[in-house]
């Protein structure tokens, strides 16, 4: 009786670990997510893309929900120029984006780094020695914790940046990828997955 006991409890355990855990991105479509501006967004053989359009302007793709404390992992892989990035606790308006952007860039460029558009610019980055962590034109593993008003980033397995920011603190809003503006950008997502805390 008592093996049995223990038993469920474990299973209780791993289904509602299991069950915090959202697929952000489906593999087949773009359900769950809006388009901000002309570039180009798509899936392919079961990944999403962005890349840049004729404008050569930034380009947003949110989550319809708002997210405010969970951990994020996802996995990218850089062609091209590769300046991308993930928001936190953003809001969109035509292309003009307020949050917190993890950085997704080529060697060199603070992957993993924390910028504020419109605001105040670059928060937190990297030490320089950890960039290289980031493996260019291969597939990268990203984990973004965010919690109150401290946010976490890893590449790789390597912790990238810890900040404690009051105004992170009290944002709101959705998940949101980017493309630099520019031109020539091209990056591959998948296994894009959210948990709640």
């Amino acid at each position: 009786m008592k093996r049995l006991l223990v038993s469920l409890c474990v299973v209780c355990m791993v289904t509602f670990t299991h069950a915090q855990k959202e697929k952000l991105f489906n593999g087949k479509n773009l359900d769950g997510w809006t388009i901000y501006g002309t570039e180009k967004w798509y899936v392919e053989d079961g990944l999403l893309i962005c890349e840049s359009g004729p404008d050569k302007g930034y380009g947003y793709l949110a989550t319809d929900k708002h997210y405010k404390d969970f951990e994020l992992t996802l996995e990218f892989k850089q062609e091209a120029n590769g300046n991308s990035g993930v928001f936190i606790r953003s809001t969109i308006e035509g292309t003009k984006i307020t949050g917190w952007q993890v950085e997704v860039a080529p060697p060199g460029h603070d992957t993993g780094g924390v910028y504020e558009s419109y605001g105040r610019g670059w928060l937190i980055k990297p030490e320089a020695e950890k960039d290289k962590a980031l493996k260019m034109g291969e597939w990268n593993k990203m984990k973004i914790r965010v919690e109150g008003d401290q946010i976490t980033s890893w590449l790789n397995g390597t912790q990238m940046i810890t900040l404690t920011d009051e105004k992170i603190g009290k944002g709101e809003g959705s998940v949101a990828l980017q493309i630099h503006d520019g031109g020539g950008i091209k990056v591959k997502w998948r296994k894009l997955k959210l948990k709640q805390l």
